[in-house]
């Protein structure tokens, strides 16, 4: 009886440096930016989802997978979005989320590492390096309930996805290929 009551007065304590997150649309923010002649385009997605499987103790063992709902897309130019949607950009019947799955993780700091993994957009899979960085660094041994993620990767190609429009608009359009995406992720423990 006296081992099993010990037992159980250190499990909080084992299991106190791993937990799950999952992201809170709600205070996080997934957004972009790309260049069109002297201009920069700006937009948002609104709806995503995600969970984030943290092990301080052996962070290579940490996992990441998130969800974006393309038809959340808002340049703030509604026509514009219409567009983006429809199946000559994106084509969001046909492929309605753009998707991330960690590999590997990597700490590449007390409170920052890289995610290796597969990203998935417009049916086209490449893979992808996060640099992220804890914005709510632990105190003690204990995860926080609420935590803060700044999220960097390398611009993304759009062509390398297949995300262009016909040749006669690309020639025109003054669009960049390269999009620069700006994440912040808040993340409260299950």
């Amino acid at each position: 009886m006296k081992v099993r009551c010990l037992f159980l007065l250190l499990l909080p304590a084992l299991s106190a440096s791993a937990g799950t997150y999952k992201i809170d649309a709600g205070h996080s923010q997934i957004s972009f930016t790309i260049h069109q002649f002297v201009s920069t385009v700006r937009g948002d997605f609104h709806r995503f989802s995600g969970a984030i499987e943290v092990d301080r103790e052996h962070p290579e063992s940490s996992s990441v997978i998130a969800r974006i709902s393309v038809a959340s897309i808002d340049t703030k130019i509604k026509k514009r979005d219409q567009h983006l949607l429809s199946s000559e950009f994106f084509d969001a019947g046909k492929f309605p989320e753009i998707i991330f799955k960690s590999r590997s993780v990597k700490q590449t700091g007390e409170n920052s590492g890289d995610i290796l993994g597969d990203f998935i957009m417009h049916g086209v899979t490449r893979p992808m390096t996060l640099h992220v960085k804890l914005a709510t660094p632990p105190n003690g041994d204990s995860l926080p309930a609420h935590t803060r993620w700044i999220v960097t990767t390398d611009p993304i190609n759009r062509k390398d996805f297949g995300l262009t429009f016909g040749s006669a608009t690309e020639s025109i359009s003054g669009i960049s290929n390269n999009v620069t995406p700006a994440i912040e992720i808040e993340a409260v423990q299950k």
